[in-house]
């Protein structure tokens, strides 16, 4: 594996990949790294030649109160799982490679980063499209990959896919979640044992949901009920929606097409993020895979 802390060098690297034939792949993180990234790595892995994981930690996608100073880092503990699992190439920049000095050029996502965590996360959207077109200008991958658990996330990244005719094929996974049900999130390490079994409420209120969607239910309000009848643990709601698995926009009435039961919380000082798709396809891995495509 070849650690890589600048562009040129990373250009240079992928130009040799490139002419020699192989397919690129690509799974852009913050570090940290769970098994939902090693997930996405060995599926990876296992579709292209060359397999490119990045760790940045974007500062444009944090606002002034957020966490980034404490952002959970461990570079090599990540460096040895992405060894582990056969990455090709580590891209990890310093923060002046990416925004270098002057730079002011940004990605707007539109409405679809201005709902649901947009709403209480102004600008954060446009930090991660920003950085994500950098990104996979830098890179130039074949196919990107990335987790269920950030929806919203996948749904901007691949309108501005389409919207600024980038050649990369945006495939997603499944959200990957702990024995308990917690979805896995490099957060979770915020948690302290009492608010661990705290966020419990959120799968616990969104696998029921599921459940209910699964015998027959596709009444919105209904669905909705069955998800927050378990959130009475949480500190504070952000958000528990009903939503279009395409344009975000609320379910009001009955699911007749493939929607996302979304939920973002507070527990302690710590917001958790969590979602199921409710999907007519009997093949949902397929499903979220392709969604938008």
């Amino acid at each position: 594996m070849r650690i890589i802390r600048t562009i040129p060098e990373l250009r240079t690297a992928l130009k040799a990949r490139r002419e020699g034939g192989n397919t690129i792949g690509f799974v852009p993180t913050m570090g940290f790294l769970h098994e939902g990234h090693a997930s996405l790595i060995r599926q990876c892995a296992a579709r292209c030649d060359c397999p490119v994981v990045s760790i940045f930690v974007n500062p444009t996608q944090f606002g002034p109160e957020e966490d980034f100073a404490q952002y959970p880092r461990d570079a090599e503990r990540d460096q040895n799982l992405c060894l582990k699992l056969g990455v090709k190439i580590l891209f990890m920049p310093e923060p002046s490679e990416v925004y270098p000095t002057g730079f002011s050029t940004f990605v707007e996502p539109g409405n679809l980063g201005n709902v649901l965590c947009g709403e209480f996360r102004p600008g954060h959207f446009r930090g991660v499209a920003t950085v994500v077109t950098k990104l996979f200008n830098m890179v130039q991958p074949n196919l990107a990959f990335f987790g269920q658990k950030d929806f919203q996330q996948v749904a901007v990244i691949r309108r501005l896919v389409k919207d600024l005719n980038l050649p990369v094929d945006i495939i997603a996974a499944p959200t990957i979640r702990e024995a308990d049900g917690l979805a896995m999130s490099s957060r979770n390490t915020y948690l302290s044992p009492e608010n661990r079994q705290r966020a419990l409420c959120i799968s616990r209120g969104l696998l029921k949901a599921e459940a209910a969607f699964r015998g027959g239910t596709r009444d919105a309000e209904a669905l909705l009920a069955a998800a927050k009848t378990e959130l009475n643990e949480m500190d504070e709601i952000h958000y528990c929606e009903l939503v279009d698995a395409l344009t975000l926009e609320p379910v009001s009435r009955e699911v007749n097409r493939a929607a996302v039961l979304a939920v973002a919380a507070m527990v302690g000082r710590t917001r958790l993020i969590d979602n199921v798709l409710l999907s007519p396809s009997a093949d949902t891995s397929h499903f979220i895979s392709h969604l938008g495509d």
